[in-house]
């Protein structure tokens, strides 16, 4: 049986209990401010980012939510006008998820208010070398083989 120590179990709730608190923090700025959830902003700037477009697969795979939880967000998107779907040329099984100009819009709108919320809430919580210690443990997570 594999175990962890009490030390480790903490430092593992500590880090879990971070990130829900910014991101809870950063949710109710973006509700607040532009009745926009977090989940919502990352959609929209993930097919920003993306020059407007994204198949529904790859927006997944991007974002954190399930293929399930992804399409119920985009259908709520596409009913307020942010994103709209078109059917894929080359697959007609496939979709696009496709940011609008109002989805642009918003999300121009809402990104000071996201970026305040990450400077406020982690950047300047930390000083420069914290955040390169940061870096290179959240790297050394991110590429350890699964």
């Amino acid at each position: 049986m594999v175990g962890i120590s009490p030390e480790e179990s903490a430092v593992w709730r500590m880090m879990q209990r971070a990130q829900v608190r910014i991101t809870r923090r950063l949710e109710a700025e973006l509700l607040a401010a532009h009745d926009l959830a977090l989940a919502s902003y990352d959609v929209l700037q993930q097919l920003s980012e993306a020059h407007g477009r994204l198949r529904m697969n790859d927006l997944a795979d991007r974002v954190l939510l399930s293929r399930s939880g992804l399409t119920r967000l985009v259908d709520r998107l596409q009913r307020d006008g942010l994103v709209q779907r078109e059917a894929c040329a080359d697959d007609a099984r496939g979709l696009y998820a496709v940011l609008t100009g109002a989805g642009e819009a918003r999300l121009v709108e809402a990104t000071p208010t996201y970026l305040r919320g990450i400077r406020a809430q982690f950047l300047d919580v930390l000083e420069p070398e914290e955040l390169e210690q940061c870096t290179a443990m959240l790297t050394k997570l991110l590429v350890a083989p699964r």
